[in-house]
């Protein structure tokens, strides 16, 4: 994509070739021309880049702004593209999930969630899967176990394909759930510790098929489990 922007403090020469150069230095930029006389600069990038970034790139005496687009539309198709595929997943097993209640005279919300977590941890054990060692090079960056136990991090795929498994034959559900507790509590430490940390790194949810960073949306995800597991375990003690 490519966005003009406005961007002034630029007197000569000098000033546009420095600001091209720090501009071209930031990630996913391809191409970049400035123009001192229009106090605009031209960014031509992969995906959309904040204002923020680029300001940060510049001297204080440059700023930057956009003048054709909206910054929140576009950081919003940004972040929709970025996570297309986990919320395509989602959607076709919240959509699978509810149509299988169809079957019955009324919700049953058990039955609805065991359904649900076990499409959850099969479809992501599977892109696991396609690339174990790729997963689990990633996994060890951030999850507090696989840093001290490497091979946890390929145990962690078959750990989520046998949950799929359990909770779509609904076998010794209360051992299920805790167990789907205990390893997900684990999983997220790790990963609210990246985020708050603000590290940039991949997150290996869906393995290394995608490159989704590490951010909120992971957090939900571990969560919505973890909240799940635990709904189960005190619906079946009552």
């Amino acid at each position: 994509m490519t966005h003009t922007y406005q961007l002034t403090g630029m007197t000569c020469g000098s000033c546009e070739a420095k600001v091209k150069s720090a501009l071209l230095m930031v990630e996913n930029v391809t191409n970049v021309d400035v123009s001192k006389d229009e106090n605009s600069a031209t960014i031509t990038m992969d995906k959309h880049i904040a204002l923020k970034d680029f300001q940060k790139v510049l001297d204080s005496k440059y700023q930057i702004s956009a003048i054709n687009h909206s910054e929140a539309v576009e950081h919003t198709k940004s972040w929709f593209e970025t996570y297309k595929p986990i919320l395509l997943i989602f959607g076709y097993i919240t959509t699978v999930s509810l149509l299988i209640q169809l079957n019955n005279d009324s919700f049953n919300l058990m039955q609805w969630m065991n359904h649900f977590m076990a499409g959850f941890f099969l479809i992501f054990s599977f892109f696991k899967m396609l690339n174990l060692k790729g997963f689990a090079e990633s996994y060890v960056m951030y999850d507090v176990l696989a840093k001290r136990l490497p091979i946890w991090a390929y145990l962690y795929a078959f750990i989520e394909l046998g949950l799929g498994l359990a909770f779509l034959s609904n076998f010794q559900p209360i051992l299920t759930n805790w167990l789907t507790l205990i390893v997900m509590t684990i999983s997220i430490i790790g990963v609210l510790q990246s985020v708050l940390n603000k590290k940039k790194i991949q997150c290996a949810c869906l393995g290394a098929v995608f490159n989704l960073p590490m951010s909120t949306v992971t957090i939900i995800e571990d969560a919505l489990m973890i909240a799940m597991s635990g709904a189960m375990l005190l619906m079946m003690n009552k």
